[in-house]
């Protein structure tokens, strides 16, 4: 774990805007580090981020800022639109987005803020979002009050990313896009170093769904298994070949993946259950491929399990499209990244298979996600949704002049 240091990265002297988005950077980033430390050490879950909302909103108010609050937690607030909600003058605004919920995973960090709540853990880096768009919404007020801001800005803290669809479909329902002609995001990436991001025009992830398949018979003895449905036979077909007729009916270029989690059936060695679940996740890098794989795997399901005389349910949840990211949007984000870093600071990133539900903003308006690097250079690369999951917080800095630097170009 690297102390809070502030960022010290070059600044083109010709860019007076850059050169005081990374002197406000430094100013602020302590401060921010400590609030990401606040909301490491006290996760909370999908939907209930109602302490992390007020730190938040506490401390827009201080910067003279008017967040308004989402229904059960979560808020929006606009920078450079003066007076109430909706008065001002009509001009787009650029949205920046954080997710605020954390995962119910036991933090293993063992550092002095790790989580008070057990089995509550921010294993994701969603307290480094947190922080990385607050520190932007004080960097652009202060820009503001300046004189400084081109346009308006609005900030999203979005409630439920780790649930499927999505909090961020809430966020829509609000109004929270009304008056946004963009958005920008970052994601916590402990593959990059630090004072790097990476960007990709196009899909940056996946479609990920979440895949229930549960199968009953009457049960009965493993010495008769002629007389019931073997439910964990017909299991093991479905584990093993339902994947694999995906395969053959999707084509292979959309990246269709369906990978099983979890597997529950019976108690007893001599006895066939009467019913059995299996659970997963399919994941798919082509939003077409995604729109008709539902149907294919149903189709698979009901042809696998037909031989062995057992009823079978699916529950299928639609979970998120791919992040598409357009290519203004990754133009303006890398330009950022040059500006406070230099030309070295932006770096070609794949296209993973995880689901993020920043996507269902690019259904609406154009934006982009860059992944923001967390790793120490020469240290450790953690992963993410693992408890021990640690991050160089000199990434915050980084983050805040990254976003704040795109908002204004």
């Amino acid at each position: 774990m690297t102390a809070a240091t502030p960022s010290t990265a070059p600044v083109p002297a010709a860019d007076a805007l850059a050169a005081r988005v990374a002197a406000l950077v430094r100013e602020l980033e302590p401060e921010l580090v400590a609030v990401r430390r606040d909301v490491h050490a006290h996760p909370e879950l999908a939907r209930t981020e109602v302490r992390t909302t007020r730190v938040v909103a506490d401390r827009l108010r201080s910067a003279g800022l008017e967040p308004r609050l989402l229904e059960g937690s979560g808020l929006v607030c606009d920078v450079g639109r003066d007076g109430p909600r909706g008065s001002g003058p009509e001009v787009p605004a650029v949205a920046l987005r954080a997710d605020i919920d954390a995962l119910p995973l036991d933090d293993a960090c063992g550092l002095p803020f790790a989580s008070t709540v057990p089995g509550v853990a921010h294993a994701c880096g969603h307290d480094v979002h947190t922080a990385v768009v607050l520190g932007a919404g004080l960097v652009l007020a202060r820009l503001h009050d300046d004189g400084l801001l081109p346009r308006p800005v609005r900030l999203i803290f979005q409630p439920a990313e780790e649930v499927m669809p999505g909090g961020s479909l809430d966020v829509v329902e609000q109004g929270g896009l009304d008056g946004v002609e963009r958005i920008f995001a970052v994601h916590a990436e402990p593959k990059i170093d630090v004072g790097q991001v990476g960007t990709r025009i196009g899909p940056i992830t996946s479609a990920s769904d979440a895949i229930t398949v549960t199968i009953t018979s009457p049960g009965g003895h493993t010495s008769r298994p002629h007389l019931t449905g073997d439910v964990v036979y017909a299991l093991g077909q479905v584990i093993t070949q339902v994947p694999a007729v995906l395969g053959r009916r999707l084509d292979p270029r959309s990246g269709v993946n369906l990978t099983w989690g979890a597997v529950h059936a019976g108690v007893a060695h001599n006895a066939i259950p009467g019913t059995g679940t299996v659970a997963g996740t399919m994941r798919c890098l082509d939003v077409r491929a995604w729109e008709r794989a539902g149907e294919v795997l149903d189709e698979a399901v009901q042809q696998v399990v037909a031989p062995y005389d057992v009823e079978v349910e699916l529950e299928h949840v639609r979970g998120v499209p791919p992040v598409d990211n357009d290519e203004a949007s990754t133009a303006r984000l890398e330009a950022a990244a040059r500006d406070l870093h230099g030309p070295d600071a932006v770096l070609l990133t794949e296209q993973s298979l995880g689901g993020e539900d920043f996507a269902w903003y690019l259904t609406k308006v154009p934006g982009a996600m860059a992944r923001l690097g967390t790793r120490t250079p020469g240290g450790r690369t953690f992963d993410i949704h693992q408890g021990d999951l640690e991050v160089d917080e000199r990434a915050i800095g980084v983050g805040m002049g990254l976003l704040a630097r795109a908002a204004t170009l």
